[in-house]
């Protein structure tokens, strides 16, 4: 895939250099210290106070690092020490992911963070497009400098992309589907974009059995940020998680047909839920990987 459309009419943009505009809409979209600008103007203002709060959070908490070494360790090393759980777990999810995938692909790598994931595929031969709202460079499309592969850096939303239709043969929300406003629509568009034979691969986005203990992870999570940050960082009206019921039916409605696969995460991380259970603590999050494959047409 060597061309772009218009993420608001899918028309096909001229490109020159560093810039695209949209025939149609006569909208100009640019490539500015390398990554591709196609946040529509009407959703800039949507999205400003969800990034100025979710930068604020990353920054809290020292996400990122000036050295390079940081960013090509991931998600094997966490030279930060600052998480080094989470990417235990992120890494053991990439194990999985590349058993799933062909060389080379054209892959979308949703909500791509720093883009270690990347990063990574493109190592292996893939041709990556790195899809994200945060263009800062610690944690955000702007780290794309340190690594040694490229890929091509996007900022967009996951309902409008700027991407032809049946070009890409692997999706991935990467640790970011529950960051969606509308899983239906997100995926809608995903299907557009995919061509035949192609793959949808919801990675590391909290699942649960039952609605209610989604629903009080988020209260918890609002209640802790707000007592943290001084707001709740609630300003769109993200998903947050989903359920087993809610991907059966979502797969039912948009034909998808669903298989869930769960990693070996240790010994600690399968008793969770009965620890839980006796504790009487709410059911805690599954991750792992949901791959998703359209059913063919009757």
């Amino acid at each position: 895939m060597n061309s772009f459309i218009c993420p608001r009419c899918k028309t096909k943009l001229n490109i020159l250099s560093d810039e695209a505009r949209c025939p149609q809409d006569g909208l100009l979209f640019r490539c500015v210290d390398g990554i591709w600008r196609f946040l529509l103007p009407e959703r800039e203002s949507h999205y400003a106070r969800f990034i100025a709060d979710y930068e604020s959070i990353r920054r809290f908490e020292k996400r990122g690092s000036p050295d390079v070494n940081y960013y090509r360790a991931l998600p094997f090393k966490d030279l930060s020490r600052n998480f080094t759980a989470d990417w235990k777990i992120r890494a053991v999810s990439y194990k999985s992911l590349k058993s799933l995938l062909s060389t080379p692909q054209n892959i979308l790598d949703m909500g791509t963070g720093n883009g270690w994931l990347s990063n990574r595929l493109s190592a292996l031969g893939h041709h990556l497009f790195a899809v994200d709202l945060l263009i800062n460079p610690e944690d955000g499309l702007g780290a794309w400098k340190n690594y040694e592969n490229s890929f091509t850096p996007i900022q967009a939303e996951f309902i409008c992309l700027p991407i032809p239709d049946q070009t890409v043969s692997t999706v991935i929300y990467n640790a970011s589907f529950h960051y969606s406003e509308n899983y239906e629509q997100t995926l809608t568009e995903a299907l557009r974009v995919l061509s035949p034979g192609g793959q949808i691969i919801v990675m590391d986005s909290p699942v649960y059995h039952s609605a209610e203990s989604g629903a009080q992870m988020v209260t918890e999570r609002k209640t802790n940020f707000l007592l943290r940050y001084g707001f709740a960082s609630d300003s769109i009206q993200s998903e947050n998680y989903f359920t087993y019921k809610r991907m059966k039916e979502l797969g039912e409605k948009l034909g998808i047909r669903w298989k869930h696969i769960r990693p070996y995460y240790g010994i600690k991380w399968m008793l969770r839920p009965w620890i839980a259970y006796l504790r009487g603590s709410r059911e805690p999050a599954e991750f792992g990987l949901w791959v998703g494959n359209p059913k063919p047409e009757s």
